[in-house]
């Protein structure tokens, strides 16, 4: 193996890394919005995530907009947690 050669390989790693770098910094910097661009009108879409919140690494909970309404939903260990129901009202104390 000659000089030339050896050349020619260290120049097609610095190509190859530096096209790896490159495509990184493009996705960082315009990933997520051009492809959303791409994806269907958002008028057509009936779910939406508002908002997440991280409680631990095995939970969150996430404010879903489905037709209007918002829903609150508890993610966690890879299933979701069935949605609890608010507590029955009470009735008032009678007093005699």
């Amino acid at each position: 193996m000659d000089i030339s050669d050896f050349a020619r390989a260290v120049f097609a790693l610095v190509l190859t890394l530096g096209l790896i770098g490159l495509a990184a910094v493009g996705l960082r910097r315009y990933g997520p919005e051009a492809l959303g661009r791409f994806a269907t009108a958002k008028k057509d879409r009936r779910l939406a995530v508002v908002e997440t919140l991280v409680l631990d690494p095995a939970r969150r909970l996430v404010i879903v907009s489905c037709d209007g309404q918002e829903r609150l939903v508890l993610l966690g260990e890879g299933r979701m947690e069935p949605p609890m129901t608010p507590p029955p009202p009470r009735a008032g104390k009678a007093r005699a």
